[in-house]
């Protein structure tokens, strides 16, 4: 698992991830009979932090991936269509 945020990126997401656990947190200790809404987004928030700590989104590399997949199909098309020999 190479980083593929930077390190700007993986501070905002630390940020906001313990913000919003914290968040979440206030919120089931005044009200904790409404724990499932609030038990996902504090699971959200801890994934945010856990990706910012290790600087790395599977969400990115996904995405990054089917990147590399299309650029490099495109490339193999492309010498049949310029030249149809």
């Amino acid at each position: 698992m190479k980083p593929n945020i930077g390190a700007i990126n993986a501070l905002l997401r630390i940020t906001c991830g313990l913000t919003m656990l914290a968040w979440t947190t206030s919120k089931l200790t005044r009200r904790p009979w409404c724990g499932g809404r609030y038990l996902f987004i504090a699971i959200l928030a801890a994934m945010k932090v856990g990706e910012g700590i290790t600087r790395f989104c599977p969400i990115t590399a996904l995405f990054e991936q089917r990147a590399n997949e299309k650029q490099e199909n495109a490339e193999e098309l492309l010498p049949a269509v310029i030249n149809p020999t």
